[in-house]
């Protein structure tokens, strides 16, 4: 596939290539290029296939690349317990195999990654307006430590201590196998290697670990800027992955404040980070927080009256869900220093989501 230059031509010197053309993520940032003019292609290859992606660059020669790729799940996080081999395939090796393949060739990488690697806990605890910073250790593993029976070792540098792994555990030696792909001499070996060893592990697997682990060792790679985002919300209520979506088609919903995203807000600035160069993690949600229940009453009073819904707890949601939800405030002050025009999640909400919804209401 060529670059795309609709509205726009190679003359603005910027050429990216996006994987995940049939995403949520994927899909808004093509149309984002196409209104900015900004040259653009979807990478064909698959993320775990090295050749593929080789393949990619060679024909579209981009300035950067964008990974919107991998699973999720739907209609929710609770479908990758099912569908364990496809999530490792896409998210794990996948994603490591792009960033090593744009490593050696001297491309950025745009990640959009998650930001649910946190809980509150005694020192960010839940209304206290403490955040977690890039630099914390993630403490959020879901139900791992109720699902198998390996020692986590986690250093105060936030590196994962491989010496802890009980080794006889075949969960462990898979994250044994994982630190050790970083010393192969080519990823496209470390791949093979995880692409087995994870795929035959399925019993053992842990979406939320699986996530941690890989932010581990993206920090390997000096090329890599990744976007840790969160409950992500766009103006297109119809869109069933929409955060807002969700929660407004749930028989009961927990009230509970949380960092979200607003992409139509943060998109944008992630094609400007691009344009930056900027590397590294990035907390990649609105500043402040907004609980559920803050959100269905802006969706009442912008977008229906007649709105109404009930509550639970976390002990009885619990009860309905298969995998456990993260909730927690990340630190946004390095991107809001980036950014300063960056505006709060409340004020964001109402500017780009239910503003905008209202006016087509009226009309």
């Amino acid at each position: 596939m060529g670059l795309k230059t609709e509205n726009g031509s190679a003359a603005s010197g910027f050429k990216f290539l996006i994987y995940g053309r049939t995403g949520w993520i994927g899909g808004l940032l093509g149309r984002l290029c196409t209104e900015r003019g900004i040259p653009f292609a979807y990478g064909a290859g698959r993320l775990e296939n090295r050749v593929q992606l080789e393949d990619d660059i060679a024909e579209n020669s981009p300035t950067h690349v964008f990974n919107a790729a991998g699973v999720t799940g739907r209609p929710n996080v609770d479908w990758c317990e099912t569908h364990r081999a496809e999530t490792i395939r896409a998210n794990v090796v996948g994603t490591l195999t792009l960033a090593d393949v744009c490593r050696q060739r001297g491309l950025i990488l745009i990640n959009y990654a998650t930001g649910c690697i946190f809980e509150y806990d005694d020192k960010h605890p839940l209304g206290s307006g403490v955040g977690f910073v890039e630099e914390d250790t993630p403490n959020f593993v879901g139900s791992f430590y109720s699902k198998t029976k390996a020692m986590i070792g986690i250093t105060k540098r936030g590196h994962f201590d491989v010496n802890a792994y009980v080794t006889r555990d075949k969960f462990a030696k898979i994250l044994c196998i994982q630190k050790m792909a970083l010393f192969l001499p080519s990823m496209s070996n470390a791949s093979q290697l995880l692409n087995f060893a994870l795929v035959s592990a399925e019993d053992e697997y842990e979406p939320n670990l699986f996530l941690l682990l890989v932010e581990e060792l993206l920090k390997n790679y000096e090329n890599v800027c990744t976007l840790r985002v969160r409950m992500p919300i766009s103006s297109d209520l119809a869109n069933p992955r929409n955060f807002i979506t969700k929660i407004t088609r749930y028989d009961k919903v927990v009230n509970i404040p949380n960092s979200m995203t607003i992409l139509d807000e943060l998109l944008p600035i992630s094609i400007e980070m691009a344009k930056r160069n900027l590397t590294g993690i990035w907390n990649f949600t609105n500043p402040g927080v907004v609980s559920h229940n803050e959100i269905l009453e802006m969706y009442r009073d912008y977008i229906d009256p007649k709105f109404t819904w009930k509550n639970f707890t976390l002990e009885e949601q619990a009860k309905v869900i298969v995998a456990p939800r993260s909730n927690n405030e990340l630190d946004t002050t390095k991107l809001n220093n980036e950014f300063p025009e960056l505006l709060p999640i409340k004020e964001s909400l109402i500017k780009y989501v239910f503003q905008p919804n209202k006016k087509k209401s009226a009309s």
